[in-house]
């Protein structure tokens, strides 16, 4: 999949006392993007969890802020894989306001593939797919 597309609205609770979305609240929107990617590639975070004994850990999150969000405004979270191993995956973000196509922030987050005990393992051949890799078998 090469990016997915999916839209929140600023809740009034986002926002600080200067009315613009705050700071904290990107990273989050940052993992609604991550999930719905997931989601939209077949991968459902829960099934992940659960059924395959797979976690993503957060290792390294940044996100640049360029122009402020406020309530009420929809904001298209833009995602994609940056890059990914059997070890883990780098995904990108980009957040526009959907009414004036203003880029508000960019950021990436780094994950490292655990198993129930998080302890690091390399990703499962069942999930090679969806995080854009290749069957060892196809090489």
């Amino acid at each position: 999949m090469e990016s997915h597309h999916a839209r929140i609205r600023v809740r009034y609770a986002e926002t600080d006392q200067m009315g613009v979305v705050y700071h904290a609240n990107y990273i989050v929107w940052m993992e609604v993007g991550r999930v719905e990617f997931c989601r939209a590639s077949g991968l459902s975070y829960r099934e992940m969890e659960q059924d395959g004994a797979l976690h993503l850990a957060v290792i390294e999150a940044n996100c640049r802020y360029i122009a402020p969000a406020r309530y009420d405004d929809e904001i298209d979270i833009e995602t994609r894989i940056e890059k990914a191993t059997t070890r883990g995956v780098h995904f990108v973000y980009l957040m526009r306001n959907v009414m004036t196509a203003q880029k508000v922030a960019e950021g990436f987050s780094r994950h490292l593939f655990l198993d129930h005990d998080l302890k690091p393992i390399r990703l499962p051949e069942q999930f090679y797919s969806q995080f854009g890799l290749s069957s060892p078998q196809a090489l």
